[in-house]
């Protein structure tokens, strides 16, 4: 690596880590309010990057690419959800969140079902997001060795470890901040991109938009009704739908974004911004995809048979052989940023969910407020430590991070089948809730590991709808017990739903 691109990403590294660490003598980040909302501090403008920021990983930066590389824009129809998904956060989940008197989401699974429905939502929250921070930085770190023989390992430690430091320091703000600077970063380094391979196309941008329309590398994929085993638009326009409601409706990471801003109406502006810039972004990214399958195409040859074989690995080759001193620099850190954002989103949330859900809840109700943020900074430190050392464990078991996705969907199908229950109904008591949560998480798991006739992205899907169904079914079979006279056994408790 040349002298110009280390200093870009050193300058980076040490001014993000820098700036963020500063929020921590803001007056506006002291406190336990201070750390978990910022006190309203930060504007709409601000808060709609960090979401943005947020719902862009490294993983996405370079799996668009590839994916585009390798067929066509199906990767796309995911992104066209992400804006529809956006307006019913912002109806439903916006108002919900900001009326409720917690800063964490899973209060309200308690409010309609109780303690068992809150300690299941944050406990696979946490579970989740940690293990896919430690996911990204393993993943951060073997591109990094490819692109310039670093050590995984120090990656992992130097990435990490920076990140945890300005999180634990600066809270929400600090992460609302630097999240917007690296989204900046991010879509600078998108466009240099996407300007180089214009500009160096061999035969003319012209002849290549020609090559790629007569490819049919523009499609989105088949429209068949028939076909739910492979990623068609339908199926993947389905699966988006339901997972981006369960990011932008549920997920800690994005809710605590809507309570960071200083009214209604500011959070629903910030949600609108991040979630309506990440279209055009990733349409950048599916188009770097294309223009390096119309760029290699037009030089046989210049591709390596082995990188040609391992379509992930075709950006990072470009990135490493083609593009100008400088600009190589600042690729890379928009990729490191993609996975900073991400890491010190789940950070700051997870640590939140733990003084929220389970400190406040279990240990100590009447706790101060110095307590609180003793609680948060020591919760930031042990997430981030326990994400390097997640990032640790897979080195050199690829075969793991294929099979914590799959766990993931089991981990994760009933969460948003839950959180729409509890909105849609208050007939459904908590045992039937209960039961239904069970029958969520059964038939994610024989969509995941015991059949094949659905894509296995299609598991929140049924998984969703089998525990929103039933819990419903269940409700309207106990009253028609009651209108017939039947008095089946119920829970005595006196909680009003």
């Amino acid at each position: 690596m040349n002298a110009v691109d280390l200093f870009i990403l050193i300058a980076y590294l040490v001014g993000v880590t820098v700036f963020g660490c500063s929020f921590y003598f803001r007056k506006s980040a002291k406190g336990a309010d201070g750390f978990v909302a910022g006190r309203g501090a930060a504007p709409n403008w601000a808060i709609g990057l960090s979401i943005f920021a947020t719902l862009v990983s490294s993983i996405s930066f370079l799996a668009l690419p590839a994916k585009a590389f390798a067929s066509n824009w199906n990767a796309l129809v995911f992104s066209f959800t992400v804006p529809l998904t956006a307006v019913v956060a912002a109806l439903v989940f916006v108002p919900l969140y900001r009326n409720l008197h917690s800063v964490s989401a899973y209060s309200f699974l308690e409010e309609r079902f109780g303690a068992w429905a809150r300690m299941y939502g944050s406990a696979c929250f946490l579970v989740m997001q940690t293990a896919r921070s430690g996911v990204i930085l393993y993943l951060l770190a073997l591109l990094l060795k490819t692109l310039f023989g670093w050590s995984v390992p120090m990656t992992i430690l130097i990435v990490g470890l920076a990140t945890c430091v300005y999180s634990m320091l600066g809270g929400v703000l600090a992460v609302i901040w630097t999240d917007a600077v690296q989204s900046v970063v991010l879509m600078a380094g998108t466009l240099l991109c996407i300007g180089v391979l214009v500009f160096s196309m061999p035969d003319g941008i012209t002849s290549a938009v020609e090559r790629i329309w007569s490819e049919g590398k523009l499609s989105l994929g088949s429209f068949s009704f028939a076909d739910w085993a492979s990623e068609t638009f339908w199926v993947t326009f389905i699966y988006a739908v339901f997972i981006n409601l369960q990011n932008l409706g549920i997920d800690q990471s994005y809710t605590q974004r809507y309570i960071s801003a200083k009214d209604m109406r500011g959070a629903v502006k910030s949600v609108c911004l991040g979630s309506f810039l990440y279209l055009p972004v990733t349409v950048c990214f599916v188009a770097i995809g294309t223009l390096l399958w119309a760029y290699y195409t037009a030089r046989p040859g210049m591709l390596p048979a082995e990188v040609m074989a391992v379509k992930d690995s075709v950006f990072p080759y470009f990135i490493m052989h083609s593009l100008p001193v400088g600009v190589t620099g600042v690729l890379v850190a928009a990729i490191i940023a993609a996975a900073m954002s991400t890491v010190s989103s789940t950070l700051n949330s997870g640590a939140t969910v733990i003084m929220e859900d389970w400190f406040r809840r279990y240990m100590c109700k009447d706790a101060s407020d110095t307590a609180c943020v003793q609680v948060l900074r020591g919760a930031t430190l042990f997430l981030g430590l326990a994400s390097v050392g997640i990032a640790f464990l897979v080195i050199g078991v690829e075969s793991a991070l294929s099979t914590w996705w799959m766990l993931q969907g089991v981990l994760s199908g009933g969460m948003l089948g839950l959180f729409l229950l509890g909105c849609v109904s208050k007939r459904v008591t908590s045992a039937q809730a209960a039961v239904a949560t069970v029958a969520g998480i059964a038939v994610v798991a024989w969509v995941v590991f015991f059949q094949s006739s659905f894509h296995a992205n299609l598991s929140i899907v049924f998984g969703t709808s089998a525990l929103f169904f039933s819990g419903l079914a269940f409700a309207c079979l106990r009253k028609a017990c009651f209108t017939r006279g039947f008095s089946p056994v119920v829970s005595r408790s006196k909680r009003k739903f």
